[in-house]
């Protein structure tokens, strides 16, 4: 794990180096000082030499500030390594969600895929910042702290054969304990981001059925579910404390009566006994802070294989054997004998043994219950799922074939989900054509009868849709997406039941529209027979098969599903008017 997260403090090495190099400098310096202190407890004081005395405070006091200075440059460097790392760990795991399927992120939830990409990455990148500074500072001290002790005292440094083990003995077990506890509160926070953002994305159909108490209630069973984890694995690092404090106090306790009996004897001086306090002090504080590392290093390593999870995912639709300079000639589109599944290993097909061509130019229909595989079908020409058996074919060349942004650049897709961005009419416009003109965009907004009303608002183009499109209405939403689509000038247009929120005037001056754009094929998803009787082929769907194909005169001869469908929608106008 170590191995594949270093290529992403890589561009901070010479920081991380230099915060190494800091620390270790830093915990030298403090333990020199104690040497210098003994000189003068065991030679000044004793000979009443003030100017011995008084040196002796100057190189004191000169290794503190130059200790101060190496822990300042510590400090920043393991700052700057630890946010570039996060910085880099988060735009790499970005970069892999936007190379995923559908089918990639299907594995992973929402809230899950948020939590990764911020809680998960901000323990790693304080993990490193801790780590730079103590995780070398702690050692480095204890090491040398402990060879300077056994200067001092060869046989009073005996006591750590028995409190070093002890310690080690306790951490291991605490960390043992709540290394799963830490990766179960992960993912229990992942369940508590999905309930939030359930709740705020839904929050109008939670008020108008009035189920507000009944998902405060299932928040609050997630909140405290995750509150007790919490408890259960912090409790465990708190426990981590009185350990390390009784230990630490026992190890003093037997150094004062041994060295009381060592000073005593003639065999210690004093100002090597005040030393040797000093060193076992920060010998054990060393030890204490080795092992708060160590549970911060308990937790960073689940979310360390959480993220890795993410950025070891093989996205499941790639373009390795693509020609790079491979364009899309034009929009014919062919089914030769296709079969799909959402999942490769799912007995029932999607779609199944679909033969289809469709010539550049033609405006095609799709009709079909729900769940026939309408949506599916559409989705395989741009990639956005793979078929598992048969090829889809793009302008005379599979699929396959061109680039993925190539590919995608050449058709646009209008889903059934309408999803505007926060932010103006025109940024959310130029998502079809960054470098669009305002006359462009208006021409688009005219095609999709979405002029009438982005006029109609005081700051026109510049008007602010808020989070999602929540400004505007659901017939608004879908005629902005369609404009948006539009900018593309694409090969192929989909439209995804596209205007069903539109009404029947509107829908009819949309289709009036899209007519007369010409070289464009268009293939219109729709519940309404009048959206597409004046197609140039309509297909109807029945259990993931073309149950019959042809014009509206045609399938109205050869087609009772098609019939039916026609007649109860013109019954249905019939009694309505």
């Amino acid at each position: 794990m170590l191995r594949k997260l270093s290529k992403y403090v890589h561009p901070y090495g010479p920081v991380v180096l230099l915060g190494v190099i800091c620390a270790a400098s830093e915990a030298v310096f403090e333990l020199l000082i104690p040497m210098v202190m003994s000189d003068i407890v065991d030679v000044g004081i004793p000979s009443g030499d003030t100017s011995f005395i008084l040196k002796k405070g100057g190189i004191m006091v000169c290794m503190a500030l130059i200790s101060l200075a190496f822990g300042v440059g510590s400090a920043v460097c393991s700052s700057v390594a630890g946010q570039g790392f996060g910085a880099n760990l988060r735009a790499a795991e970005y970069e892999q969600l936007q190379r995923f399927a559908f089918s990639n992120i299907e594995r992973f939830s929402t809230a899950s895929l948020v939590t990764r990409l911020t809680n998960d990455c901000t323990n790693l990148q304080m993990a490193l910042m801790m780590g730079m500074r103590l995780l070398v500072r702690a050692p480095v001290m204890m090491i040398a702290a402990l060879i300077l002790s056994m200067r001092i005292s060869l046989r009073l440094s005996s006591v750590f054969l028995v409190s070093l083990p002890l310690l080690a003995f306790f951490v291991g077990l605490i960390i043992c304990r709540a290394s799963p506890l830490f990766r179960q509160l992960q993912e229990q926070t992942d369940a508590l981001n999905l309930v939030v953002q359930e709740d705020l994305s839904a929050i109008r159909v939670v008020k108008s059925f009035v189920r507000e108490g009944a998902e405060e209630e299932k928040f609050a069973a997630r909140s405290d579910a995750m509150k007790n984890t919490a408890l259960r694995a912090f409790g465990m690092v708190v426990i981590n404390m009185p350990v390390m404090m009784l230990i630490i106090y026992g190890t003093l306790i037997a150094v004062m009566w041994f060295g009381g009996h060592l000073v005593y004897s003639g065999a210690l001086d004093p100002g090597g006994l005040m030393a040797y306090f000093t060193y076992i002090t920060q010998i054990m504080v060393s030890a204490m802070m080795v092992s708060m590392i160590f549970m911060m290093l308990t937790r960073s390593i689940a979310s360390g294989r959480r993220i890795l999870e993410v950025l070891g995912e093989t996205p499941a639709i790639r373009d390795d054997g693509a020609d790079p300079a491979l364009e899309v000639a034009d929009g014919s589109i062919t089914f030769d004998h296709v079969t799909f599944r959402y999942h490769a290993s799912s007995e029932d097909a999607v779609l199944r043994d679909i033969s289809l061509s469709i010539p550049a130019g033609a405006t095609v229909g799709i009709l079909g219950g729900t769940g026939s595989g309408k949506s599916s079908l559409v989705s395989l020409i741009p990639r956005l799922y793979e078929a598992q058996e048969g090829t889809v074919l793009v302008g005379g060349r599979p699929v396959q074939d061109y680039p993925l942004h190539t590919l995608r650049e050449a058709v646009s897709v209008v889903l059934q989900k309408n999803t505007l961005f926060s932010g103006s009419v025109r940024e959310n416009l130029q998502w079809g054509d960054p470098n669009a003109s305002d006359e462009k965009i208006m021409a688009a907004c005219r095609a999709a009868c979405a002029d009438e009303f982005v006029m109609a608002f005081p700051d026109g183009l510049d008007h602010d849709l808020g989070q999602g499109g929540a400004n505007v209405s659901g017939g608004q939403k879908q005629r902005l997406c369609i404009a948006r689509a539009l900018l593309k000038s694409p090969k192929v247009l989909i439209l995804d039941d596209s205007t069903s929120a539109v009404d029947t005037a509107t829908d009819a001056k949309i289709r009036a529209a899209l007519k007369d754009i010409r070289g464009m094929t268009k293939l219109i998803i729709a519940q309404r027979v009048t959206s597409v009787m004046e197609a140039d082929l309509i297909l109807v769907m029945e259990d993931g098969a073309i149950a019959d194909s042809g014009t509206h005169a045609e399938l109205m001869v050869s087609c009772p599903l098609y019939r039916s469908l026609y007649e109860s929608q013109q019954k249905g106008v019939s009694i309505d008017g």
